[in-house]
């Protein structure tokens, strides 16, 4: 991870910070007024999704262009498995493993920077894996086509590159995120048993 990508990911944290502030008040006074208790789930929930959404945003959106810095050569790439063909000239070039390679390191990111919704796709909005492929593809898409338009004017120029092959990534991630979600409550879901004689030892406890 570089230094930039650790800063950007600080911005999010603080972002995080404030904005759960304004959100938890009035997440705790509607739960008092509807259930007369704070429910301690429902406010984790909250708080895990404004992290997740904050964190993702930062990465991707920061840092912006500073003055000196150099514009894009290419700003769109379209070419399918693109990545795989940058990993080969990376090794070529620098004699290094495919795994050691930053390309491949950032596609195991842009995997991984989605499977956190593909967990709260599962877990909370109990989606199933094509809606919740496609909530990952719609969200990626808008993000690279945020990129690829500057922010939406609010950028001086492009300084991220629309990649299909980030797009493609991105939705896996979010499915993968699904399995690992529904894997984790089929666990959450599975009933405890018991062993005989311990049943044994509580029933004659019981007894007495």
């Amino acid at each position: 991870m570089t230094n930039a990508q650790v800063t950007a990911l600080q911005y999010g944290f603080i972002a995080f910070l404030a904005l759960w502030t304004v959100v938890l008040v009035p997440q705790l006074i509607t739960q008092l007024a509807r259930h007369g208790e704070l429910r301690l789930r429902s406010i984790a929930s909250t708080a895990a999704v404004l992290l997740y959404g904050c964190m993702t945003l930062a990465v991707v959106f920061l840092p912006l262009p500073g003055p000196g810095t150099r514009r894009l050569s290419q700003t769109v790439q379209l070419h399918p498995f693109q990545w795989i063909t940058d990993i080969h000239t990376e090794m070529l070039k620098h004699g290094s493993q495919w795994f050691m390679t930053q390309t491949f390191q950032q596609a195991c990111l842009n995997v991984l920077l989605f499977v956190p919704l593909g967990v709260f796709a599962r877990m909370l909005w109990r989606r199933g894996l094509i809606g919740t492929t496609l909530i990952g593809f719609t969200a990626s898409f808008l993000i690279e086509f945020t990129q690829v338009t500057a922010n939406f004017g609010t950028a001086p120029y492009v300084y991220r590159i629309f990649d299909v092959d980030d797009l493609m990534n991105n939705t896996f991630g979010a499915g993968v995120g699904w399995v690992f979600g529904a894997l984790l409550l089929a666990l959450l879901r599975s009933p405890v048993h018991v062993q005989p004689a311990r049943r044994e030892r509580v029933h004659l406890a019981q007894t007495r």
